[in-house]
C-alpha cells in the first residue's frame, strides 16, 4: 500500500495530556519521529485509528547526564543522545549504539523511545501488501503460520533490532512507563519478552516476534535511567549490509571492569538475532582472570548457546551467530586492553 490510509493525529503538550489520550483511544499508537511506523504504515502492515505524537511533551525531551547518573527522555532524538557530551564521556556505549542506527536523516527524526520499541522485523513480514499476500500472510499480521520457521507451531520468529536497547541493558538501565493511573519503573530488560520457544505456551512474560514487549494496553515509554558504575568500561559495534540505513545482522554491547590484570565485571548484550535484545547470562563465571583464549572461548560458547540467529534477514543464521561471537570477543579484548 503505498496510499496513506486515514487516521487521527493527536499532539498532546504534557504527559498528563499524553496518559489522558492514551486511555482514551486504547487502539492507537505512538509515534516519535515516524521512521518505522509510519513505513508500516505505507505498507499496509498496521492501519491504526489514532496516532498520539509525543514530540511536543516538554518533560518527554530532557537528557540529564553526569557521572553519576544519567537519564534521557522517550522524545529526545539518536542525533541528540549521540553527540551529548556527557553522554559521549560517561556511557560511551549508549553514544555509540545511537550514533550507529540507520542513516543521519534517520537519527534526526528517530526517537529514544521508539527505537526501545522499535516492531521486530523478518524477510517475510517487512515487505509491500501485494508481496505479502502473495505467499500467503504470516503469522505476525494476519496468517496462521511463520514463514521463518513453518514448524514453529504457531510461534513467529521476527526479529527484534533496536540499537539502543542492549547498550542499556549493560548498564543495568530503568525505563518510566506512564498509564492513567501514574508511572511506574521496571527494568529495561523486563519490556521484552520475545523469547520465541516453540516448546513453550506463551504467556504475559514469555511471548514471541510478534508479542515481543510487555507494555499493558495504554502505557507509554517515557523515559530511561542508568546509575554509573564507577571503573565500568563500554563500547558498541555491529556488522551491517550496508553502512548506513541497513538494521543490523548483530549488535554487540560490552561493558567491563577490571582490577590490576583481572576481569572483575563483564555484560554482553546482543540485537538483531533474537525475538528480543539478550544480555549474556553466565558471563560471571568468565570474571576472575586475564580475558585469555580460554575465556574468549568460553564467552563464544555462551553466544552460540544463547543467541538464536534465525535466517530472517538476507544473511544465514550461522553466519549471524558466528559475527555475534566474533564482535563480543574483539570488543571484550579491546576493552579490557584500553
Amino acid at each position: 500500500m503505498q496510499a496513506l490510509p486515514e487516521f487521527e493525529l493527536l499532539r498532546p503538550t504534557t504527559l498528563d495530556d499524553a496518559r489522558k489520550a492514551r486511555a482514551a483511544h486504547p487502539e492507537s499508537q505512538i509515534i516519535g519521529g515516524g521512521t518505522d511506523l509510519m513505513v508500516n504504515i505505507r505498507r499496509g502492515i498496521v492501519a491504526p485509528p489514532v496516532l498520539i505524537d509525543l514530540t511536543g511533551v516538554a518533560e518527554l525531551r530532557k537528557i540529564n547526564a553526569d557521572e553519576t547518573s544519567l537519564e534521557i527522555g522517550a522524545s529526545v532524538t539518536l542525533v541528540e543522545l549521540a553527540a551529548h557530551p556527557q553522554v559521549i564521556k560517561h556511557y560511551p556505549v549508549v553514544a555509540e549504539a545511537a550514533a550507529h542506527i540507520a542513516g543521519p536523516m534517520h537519527r534526526n527524526m528517530g526517537t529514544v523511545g521508539g527505537n526501545l520499541c522499535l516492531d521486530t522485523r523478518c524477510i517475510f513480514y517487512n515487505q509491500s501488501e501485494w508481496w505479502r499476500g502473495a505467499i500467503h500472510h504470516c503469522l505476525k499480521t494476519t496468517g496462521d503460520i511463520c514463514h521463518v520457521a513453518p514448524k514453529s507451531r504457531g510461534v513467529c520468529f521476527a526479529t527484534f533490532s533496536g540499537d539502543l536497547a542492549p547498550a542499556l541493558m549493560t548498564l543495568d538501565a530503568e525505563i518510566g512507563v506512564a498509564r492513567a493511573d501514574g508511572i511506574r519503573a521496571m527494568p529495561l530488560n523486563a519490556l521484552y519478552i520475545g523469547y520465541a520457544r516453540q516448546d513453550e505456551p506463551q504467556t504475559a512474560t514469555r511471548g514471541d516476534g510478534k508479542h515481543f514487549l510487555s507494555l499493558r494496553p495504554g502505557e507509554i515509554v517515557t523515559s530511561v535511567s542508568v546509575k554509573n558504575t564507577p571503573g565500568l568500561r563500554s563500547a558498541y559495534d555491529k556488522i551491517r549490509i550496508r553502512r548506513s540505513i541497513e538494521f543490523p545482522v548483530c549488535g554487540v554491547a560490552v561493558a567491563l571492569r577490571r582490577d590490576g590484570d583481572a576481569l572483575i565485571d563483564l555484560r554482553v548484550a546482543f540485537t538483531g538475532t533474537n525475538s528480543r535484545p539478550v544480555r549474556l547470562e553466565g558471563t560471571a563465571a568468565l570474571c576472575g582472570g586475564t580475558p585469555d583464549a580460554r575465556v574468549l572461548q568460553d564467552l563464544d560458547a555462551l553466544v552460540r548457546d544463547q543467541v538464536m540467529a534465525m535466517k530472517t534477514t538476507f544473511t544465514p543464521g550461522h553466519y549471524r551467530r558466528r559475527v555475534a561471537g566474533v564482535l563480543a570477543r574483539r570488543l571484550v579484548t579491546r576493552l579490557f586492553e584500553s
